[in-house]
C-alpha cells in the first residue's frame, strides 16, 4: 500500500484502537463484586458471558435503528439480571449508570497504538469514525490522551447514520475534507468497518487479531495496530 496516495487514515475504536475487551471486563467485575454476587445465583464469569450475548443481541438491534440508545445501555443488564432470577429494573438502571460512568475512563490500549498513531500522526490526518455515543467515545480518547492525534472524531450519533451506510463514510469525507482516493479505513468489524468502506471505494484494512475469515480481500490485512507503519 506504500505510495498509494493516502493522506486521511479513519480508524474505528472499540476493539480496534481502545481495548473493548479488557475494559468493559474489569468495569463488569466490579459490577458483579459491588451489585451482584451477594444474589449468590451465578459466578462471574456466567454473569460476564450472558451480559456478552446479551449486549451483542442489543447492539445488532440499534445498529439496525430497532432499539434505542436508553433501551440499549439499561435493557442489556436488565435483561442478564433476569436470566439469574434477579427482576430488578432499578438495580439495572444502577447498574448502566455504572457502566457508562466508569467503562469510558479504563485506558487499555493495543499493543503500540499509541506509539504508532504519534509516528502516523507526522505523515497523515488521522480522524474516529465510531457507531458508539458522543460522549462516551469522546471521554475515552480523552482519558488515554489520544484525543490530540485526530483531526475530526465522527460518531454514528453526530453524523445522524452508522456504519456501514454510506452515508457516514460520506459525511466523514465532508467534515475532513478526504476523498474517495486518499482515504483509508482501519477497522476490526468487517461488516461496518471494511464492508462499508469499500462500499464507498476507499482502501480498507482489516485489523484482524482474531484471524478471521474475511467475506473477501480487503485491501489489506494486519494482525497489530504497529504494522500499519509497515504498510503505510
Amino acid at each position: 500500500m506504500k505510495n498509494s496516495g493516502i493522506k486521511h487514515i479513519f480508524f474505528d475504536l472499540d476493539h480496534t484502537l481502545w481495548d473493548f475487551e479488557t475494559n468493559s471486563k474489569q468495569t463488569l467485575l466490579e459490577i458483579y463484586e459491588q451489585f451482584i454476587a451477594d444474589f449468590q445465583t451465578c459466578t462471574f464469569e456466567e454473569f460476564y458471558q450472558t451480559y456478552k450475548t446479551v449486549n451483542e443481541a442489543y447492539w445488532s438491534l440499534y445498529r439496525k435503528n430497532q432499539t434505542t440508545k436508553t433501551q440499549l445501555r439499561t435493557g442489556r443488564f436488565h435483561d442478564t439480571l433476569k436470566k439469574f432470577k434477579i427482576n430488578d429494573e432499578k438495580l439495572a438502571e444502577t447498574i448502566a449508570t455504572y457502566y457508562v460512568t466508569h467503562s469510558p475512563r479504563k485506558t487499555a490500549l493495543f499493543n503500540g497504538t499509541r506509539e504508532t498513531l504519534q509516528q502516523l500522526s507526522l505523515k497523515y490526518q488521522l480522524h474516529i469514525i465510531t457507531n458508539g455515543f458522543e460522549e462516551v467515545q469522546h471521554l475515552k480518547l480523552q482519558t488515554c490522551n489520544l484525543t490530540p492525534f485526530f483531526t475530526q472524531i465522527i460518531t454514528s450519533e453526530k453524523a445522524g447514520v452508522k456504519k456501514p451506510l454510506p452515508d457516514i463514510f460520506v459525511y466523514a469525507m465532508k467534515v475532513s475534507g478526504a476523498q474517495v482516493h486518499n482515504s483509508v479505513m482501519v477497522g476490526d468489524s468487517f461488516e461496518a468497518d471494511i464492508a462499508g468502506a469499500a462500499n464507498v471505494g476507499w482502501k480498507q484494512i482489516f485489523f484482524n487479531p482474531r484471524r478471521q475469515k474475511t467475506p473477501f480481500k480487503p485491501t489489506a490485512i494486519i494482525y497489530s495496530i504497529p504494522e500499519l507503519l509497515e504498510i503505510l
